[in-house]
């Protein structure tokens, strides 16, 4: 359904994924407005080095697009700013006391400096660094007020720069447990579509898989799979190497939305991490699995192992996808298990070459990785969904009801 001029320029503001989709576009706007907001406060409070204030927004917003992110950048600087007019008072009230004997005041300023260097390196970080140079800013040129003066303003106009960068995100918020969750879905849907690329090297003909049924009594499965299909001797498709890229691009920008995304959910941040290592070695097995499969091409299997490892692969393949899914838009369902098959229960498939069995345990390796990223995400998904934002939560409950189904949110 095509949308009207209207829809589309509302959907930023009341769909998060789409949200997500534009970004970038969205974050340069947001820039925008709060360089016109840094300049207006400028003009009513007259504050001598206003500049300050224009800096301050570039520096919180210039190269952070979320939430999590901004809010504890602001946080630092402020903290670093008022930290660092306090040391700065420290310092010219000793300087008052000492009266001509500099030399004490030098020797305090680099013991200060040299404190806060070490706690800078050790936690303090951004907010050491921004304390020493506020310091630095309000002391330099001891004696002489109108430095001092200079220095103090330079530290309000921080502030004022910070107030309204937090404030103009909340025109366009951008949470970063939102992106945490669209890049991981977004990952997840492309390794489904390279892992599907990796069948496709080893069928040696066009031909749909005979009913699949599980043994020792695991149930059939609910309904049967087309088979991929290509040639043996098919070389590696360059977009599946496109898409690799593109996986490990997204995989390097989750690291950055980790810790907001714990600040923001409440999920422990070694949970977090967890979860990008895990995704990380689902990944790295799909490469493995990639690189294996066009020199199975030749190598023969028999029919019955070959339909095992088809549907084998069909249900890694829809339970990356499931889960990418049930990411982007939570509803009543839960992550299920990965598959039904355990290629434990069938000892043919210790009867094939080495290289096949190496397969066949790499794919296991694979449906290891997927179950542990599944019980992660379903453990932690309370807390995701929830610090997706209140309205996002009640557009997903009432999308759930408007489809028949249930829900606990209740909100």
């Amino acid at each position: 359904m095509k949308l009207k001029f209207w829809q589309r320029f509302s959907l930023p503001f009341i769909e998060p994924y789409v949200r997500y989709q534009h970004a970038s576009v969205l974050h340069a706007i947001r820039l925008g407005i709060a360089v016109v907001l840094a300049l207006l406060a400028n003009m009513i409070t007259n504050f001598p080095h206003g500049e300050w204030t224009t800096i301050t927004v570039f520096i919180i917003l210039g190269l952070l697009q979320y939430q999590g992110a901004i809010y504890t950048k602001a946080k630092e600087r402020v903290l670093g700013t008022v930290l660092g007019i306090v040391a700065a008072i420290i310092v010219l009230l000793f300087s008052q006391n000492i009266s001509s004997w500099i030399w004490l005041d030098f020797a305090l300023i680099g013991v200060l400096s040299g404190i806060i260097g070490y706690y800078a390196i050790k936690q303090l970080g951004y907010t050491g660094l921004l304390t020493g140079i506020t310091m630095l800013m309000i002391i330099s040129d001891l004696g002489h007020d109108a430095i001092v003066q200079d220095g103090i303003y330079r530290a309000l106009n921080i502030i004022i720069g910070t107030v309204v960068s937090v404030a103009v995100t909340l025109i366009l918020p951008l949470k970063s447990t939102l992106m945490w969750r669209f890049l991981l879905a977004n990952n997840l849907e492309t390794c489904s579509n390279l892992y599907a690329g990796v069948g496709s090297h080893i069928d040696s003909e066009e031909q749909a898989p005979k009913p699949f049924k599980y043994s020792k009594g695991v149930r059939s499965a609910s309904a049967s799979y087309s088979a991929v299909s290509s040639t043996p001797d098919t070389p590696i498709n360059k977009s599946l190497v496109k898409d690799l890229q593109q996986i490990n691009k997204r995989l390097l920008a989750v690291r950055p939305q980790i810790a907001a995304t714990a600040r923001e959910s409440g999920i422990e941040k070694e949970t977090l991490e967890t979860i990008q290592r895990t995704h990380r070695n689902i990944i790295g097995t799909i490469d493995l699995l990639l690189s294996a499969a066009p020199r199975l091409a030749n190598i023969e299997i028999d029919e019955d192992n070959r339909i095992l490892l088809t549907h084998y692969q069909h249900e890694l393949k829809q339970a990356m996808l499931y889960m990418a899914a049930v990411l982007r838009s939570p509803s009543d369902e839960v992550f299920r298990p990965i598959t039904r098959i355990a290629v434990s229960e069938y000892p043919s498939v210790g009867n094939l070459g080495f290289e096949w069995q190496g397969y066949f345990w790499l794919t296991q390796t694979l449906q290891a990785q997927l179950q542990s990223l599944s019980d992660l995400l379903q453990q932690t998904k309370p807390k995701w969904f929830a610090a997706s934002g209140l309205s996002y939560q009640r557009r997903e409950q009432r999308r759930i009801e408007n489809k028949g189904g249930e829900t606990d949110l209740h909100l």
